[in-house]
């Protein structure tokens, strides 16, 4: 069967980016590979460092090679969590800004190596997906203003509450 697994490139943290993120969502390394000890191409890894990891997150595999300092992450690209509610959301984003993450503005956040997420419920998601796009304007204002979603601030917004 043919998928398809985002290569996430790293400047010699991938290992412990894994790690990291499996701890927050769950989930498994699955293996590392290192760089040939005998290595005659130039390489941003020495000789028996990590090379590559191969890691399970929420059912998704990923991989994330130690590339080097050549392409950091921006914000073009970014992973996205749809959380059952604001607990877990709540979780996840406390966990990736801790130790040198940052908020960022409408749910956007960036973790310690620089990745980028968007945490959002599956409430405010399937309002997203309504028919009702007054409600969603509404929500989308309310939205703006903050960095971590407040669920029921966004579904008050979209019923009309306090409007």
């Amino acid at each position: 069967m043919t998928t398809t697994s985002p290569c996430l490139w790293f400047d010699g943290q991938a290992e412990q980016a894994a790690r990291f993120y499996v701890s927050v969502f769950g989930g498994s390394v699955d293996h590392i590979s290192y760089y040939p000890d005998d290595n005659p191409t130039p390489s941003p890894g020495a000789g028996g460092s990590v090379l590559l990891v191969q890691f399970t997150l929420l059912g998704q595999s990923y991989q994330g090679l130690n590339g080097g300092p050549d392409f950091p992450f921006t914000e073009a690209v970014s992973l996205s969590v749809a959380c059952k509610d604001q607990a877990e959301l709540d979780r996840y984003y406390d966990a990736l800004t801790a130790d040198g993450g940052s908020p960022a503005p409408c749910g956007w956040l960036k973790d310690k190596y620089g990745l980028s997420w968007q945490l959002v419920t599956q409430a405010i998601l399937n309002n997203y997906q309504s028919d009702d796009k007054a409600g969603i304007a509404r929500m989308m204002q309310v939205m703006m203003t903050m960095q971590k979603l407040d669920t029921a601030a966004m579904q008050a917004a979209f019923d009309g509450e306090g409007a």
